[in-house]
């Protein structure tokens, strides 16, 4: 897609070359634009229908010559009907308390993200994030950014998604949850919610970033169907 029809004041940059986190071996290039200011929210809701995900105040997309395994892809949610393994997580999860907050980082939430990234990606980017990038990934954003916050009866926080919420429904940006709860599978729990609060706003799609076939990280996304990408020839349906 012609970044030019994204409107005549954006900008866009390739930036270098970097490792693959997806696909061993192979280099990633992205297309980069900054959505700030006035207009961000109005400009990110037409880039993300072209496939850009945010960070920070920036919006990106893959840009690999070679390689176009990393596909967006959004959940419908008026056909979405879970099916038995995911009510079972949906009934597993009915005692906590979910609450919408605005986009402000906190010591709670740092916390629990530090636990989370200890144990389960040790060894990613996000692994030597410091309490003021992670501020900064929260709060630096000039679109509607939101958290959302889930307790245990007791108020302990036991997950967190930040979400951007756009013109046809929320885009989780990153989540993160109590290593220690696997019984729960928070993970998912926390799309199924996301689907459920797009469901009551009347929204029409929820937005997972990127998907890539045979990805173990990122097979938890074709559970949720109907799931559509974005190919050459637009939004299309992916396979069950």
């Amino acid at each position: 897609m012609d970044p030019a029809a994204f409107g005549p004041l954006q900008s866009y940059y390739v930036l270098e070359p970097n490792v693959c986190p997806y696909l061993p071996g192979r280099l990633e290039n992205k297309l980069l634009t900054e959505i700030s200011g006035p207009q961000a929210q109005a400009t990110y809701d037409v880039l993300s229908l072209a496939g850009f995900r945010r960070s920070h105040r920036f919006a990106y997309r893959p840009a690999c010559s070679h390689c176009n395994a990393c596909v967006p892809v959004r959940v419908v949610v008026s056909e979405f009907e879970a099916g038995k393994s995911l009510r079972r997580i949906h009934r597993a999860n009915t005692d906590l308390s979910v609450r919408m907050v605005p986009a402000k980082a906190t010591d709670e939430q740092f916390a629990l993200f530090r636990r989370y990234i200890s144990s389960r990606h040790g060894d990613g980017e996000m692994a030597g994030m410091t309490e003021e990038e992670y501020r900064s990934m929260v709060e630096s954003s000039d679109i509607d950014t939101r958290l959302a916050e889930f307790r245990t009866p007791d108020g302990a926080l036991i997950a967190v998604c930040l979400l951007d919420w756009l013109a046809d429904g929320p885009s989780a940006v990153y989540s993160f949850f109590e290593p220690n709860s696997a019984r729960r599978s928070l993970g998912t729990y926390v799309v199924l919610w996301l689907i459920d609060a797009a469901r009551r706003h009347g929204a029409a799609h929820v937005y997972l970033g990127y998907w890539i076939d045979h990805s173990r990280k990122m097979a938890y996304k074709t559970r949720f169907q109907p799931l559509e990408g974005l190919g050459d020839k637009g939004w299309r349906r992916l396979p069950a």
